[in-house]
């Protein structure tokens, strides 16, 4: 199959204007210290079973924010790391965590040698980069030949949000978050195998299972979502909400 075209072709949204990555730095230290965007705990359980995290493995999580996945991967004998572009999530997450690994720095000049990871995450995050190239470059950089990358990334033309509310509503989903971005599957798929990385895998994600009697008691109280759940396996790969991409970097 010919490889899929540079995705040029992206919807873009930026409230307010975004320029530069200290303005970006400026927005999430403003809503992680109002507020939070953290996803529910049996999120961060499903991910952990997908990364099959070995003991002993190297693991990075790219714009960790409040440091959950580290947290869950150091639990599980990797040696976690965590780095996001917001000094207060990474505050908060230090102390509810005890996970001393986590720096802030910049998604797209990672303060790390190259080939020093088995494992690298960024999940929901690189759409709402300054410049999602240079992340995608610094990610391949940092990882070990032969090492993984889980990306999770929001698509444009979701089933069950932007299609859902455009019919309803006439409008495009749009969340807090400065800049934000949407593309279809093989877009995605583009903008990370773009330096070197191959996607061998890719999985659709709506909501996922509860895993705990507070992700339970949620979806018993927003019924929407758990309708998002049930309905789940009869939804298109490529009308997925989000898609996760495993891609692996060539070598031994």
């Amino acid at each position: 199959m010919d490889k899929p075209p540079r995705p040029e072709i992206m919807l873009e949204i930026r409230l307010p204007e975004i320029a530069t990555d200290s303005d970006s730095r400026q927005a999430y230290d403003e809503i992680y210290t109002e507020g939070d965007i953290s996803q529910r705990q049996s999120f961060y359980l499903w991910l952990m079973d997908m990364f099959a995290l070995q003991p002993g493995e190297v693991y990075l999580d790219i714009s960790c924010g409040r440091v959950h996945l580290p947290k869950l991967a150091r639990a599980r004998g990797a040696i976690a790391h965590g780095l996001d572009l917001s000094h207060a999530a990474l505050k908060i997450g230090r102390e509810r965590t005890g996970v001393s690994n986590v720096v802030t720095a910049n998604s797209q000049e990672l303060p790390y040698a190259s080939n020093s990871f088995d494992v690298i995450s960024n999940i929901g995050s690189m759409e709402h980069y300054v410049d999602m190239y240079a992340a995608v470059h610094e990610m391949t950089r940092v990882l070990k030949p032969g090492g993984r990358v889980y990306v999770l990334v929001p698509n444009t033309f979701s089933l069950t949000t932007n299609i859902w509310n455009a019919m309803r509503q006439g409008r495009t989903s749009i969340d807090e978050q400065p800049i934000q971005r949407y593309a279809a599957r093989l877009e995605w798929q583009a903008l990370i195998e773009e330096y070197g990385l191959v996607v061998e895998k890719t999985y659709k994600y709506e909501r996922e299972w509860p895993r705990t009697r507070a992700d339970l008691f949620y979806y018993f109280t927003h019924p929407k979502d758990l309708a998002r759940v049930l309905f789940r396996p009869f939804v298109p790969l490529n009308l997925a909400f989000c898609f996760v991409f495993v891609a692996r970097k060539p070598g031994s």
